[in-house]
């Protein structure tokens, strides 16, 4: 069967795995367009690092009330119709974006796009759990995801340009409509999964579910390594193209060092997700995540070089491979009955450490602190997420 990874799955399978690899493309847009616009917004809004740190923050926050609260329904109403929501919600609220006049209306659309990006990562990575062979799940839940940094590079990609020529405000209102074409797409041809009952089914849908005796440590585990990997990651996601800034690019520039560290990272999690299929899950995201630590603290070594910027795309690599393996690793812990609520409340209470990631991150700025001071910062908690990672039973 690893060998047989493509050829194991239905042509549904495939039309499955293709939506949801396009609703976590939008995804990427969603979560990462206020961070290339926040060069261009801080300007405009004469914004300290400290306000623009509370901003990223208010984001991740929603999106930890949509994994945490609203995604676990998907195991008491069903996939698809959380499916429908998520995507409504966030075009809704990054659409009104672009009409944002204060911090405060900044802060809470930020704040309802990521309650529908929430729902979404914690569904998307569950129906294609429940869609794919249990021997290559891990593969395929990390490939979804991975449509998150493909989002990302694109929406970077585009960014600059639209920013130069026709202001932020604009950017937001085309990733607003753009992220309505999913809502046709999932009502048309996505399907409710049919989940068989087994003799490990837990005996109740709640997150003291999370918590029986085969679920307890490896649930501790995870939520630990979780909040560990998106303490650093989503730092460095919002970051990096302000730092970048701060040390003399231009804006234009900042915003593709940022696009370099999330192409590193589409090209990372379809490996790890192969390589998970041949050496283990938990194993393959542990070393990645060590290995990555040892980029983060070597970053000094290569500044005014070129390889500055293969040390961004590996940094991409690792963190973001690892992060997304720790969605598989989620995925693929839990009974389906209650996966979606494993997978949300993992997400969600890991995303604590997205909140208090970008925050620090703003502290550090404003204290003094460059691109190689913080990359050394955030490299413990990445290398405590992949001792943690290790010790989790599969």
């Amino acid at each position: 069967m690893k060998n047989n990874i493509f050829r194991s799955l239905t042509p549904y399978q495939y039309v499955v795995i293709a939506i949801c690899f396009l609703c976590n493309m939008l995804d990427g847009m969603d979560v990462l367009i206020i961070s290339y616009a926040a060069p261009a917004i801080a300007k405009a809004w004469s914004l300290s690092p400290e306000a623009l740190g509370v901003i990223f923050s208010s984001g991740l926050i929603g999106m930890s009330v949509g994994a945490v609260i609203i995604a676990p329904y998907a195991d008491k109403l069903g996939r698809k119709p959380m499916m429908l929501i998520a995507p409504f919600i966030m075009g809704l609220s990054i659409f009104l974006t672009s009409y944002a006049s204060s911090i405060n209306q900044l802060m809470l659309l930020r704040f309802i796009s990521g309650i529908g990006i929430g729902i979404m990562m914690a569904t998307t990575a569950s129906i294609t759990a429940e869609y794919s062979p249990k021997e290559t799940r891990g593969f395929w839940v990390s490939f979804v995801v991975a449509g998150y940094p493909v989002g990302a590079v694109i929406t970077g990609l585009v960014s600059a340009s639209i920013i130069s020529n026709y202001g932020w405000e604009y950017l937001f209102k085309i990733a607003g409509i753009v992220s309505f074409i999913v809502l046709p797409i999932i009502a048309i041809y996505l399907k409710e999964p049919t989940i068989e009952k087994t003799a490990s089914e837990p005996k109740k849908i709640a997150v003291n579910a999370l918590f029986e005796k085969n679920y307890r440590t490896n649930t501790i585990l995870l939520w630990s390594a979780l909040f560990l990997c998106f303490t650093t990651l989503y730092f460095l996601i919002n970051w990096i193209p302000k730092l970048a800034s701060d040390a003399g690019l231009s804006d234009k520039l900042a915003i593709y060092a940022g696009t370099v560290f999330n192409f590193g990272a589409i090209v990372g999690i379809p490996i790890q997700g192969w390589l998970s299929t041949r050496f283990g899950l938990n194993k393959t995201v542990s070393y990645i995540l060590i290995i990555t630590s040892v980029f983060l603290v070597t970053f000094g070594f290569f500044k005014g070089s070129d390889l500055m910027i293969v040390n961004l795309f590996l940094l991409g690599f690792g963190v973001q491979a690892g992060f997304v393996g720790l969605y598989a690793i989620a995925a693929s812990l839990y009974h389906a009955k209650i996966r979606t609520t494993g997978v949300g409340w993992a997400v969600g209470l890991g995303r604590i450490g997205g909140i208090i990631g970008p925050v620090l991150g703003g502290i550090l700025v404003g204290f003094g602190f460059g691109m190689i001071e913080s990359f050394i910062a955030f490299a413990l908690p990445v290398l405590l997420a992949g001792i943690l990672t290790h010790r989790i039973k599969m």
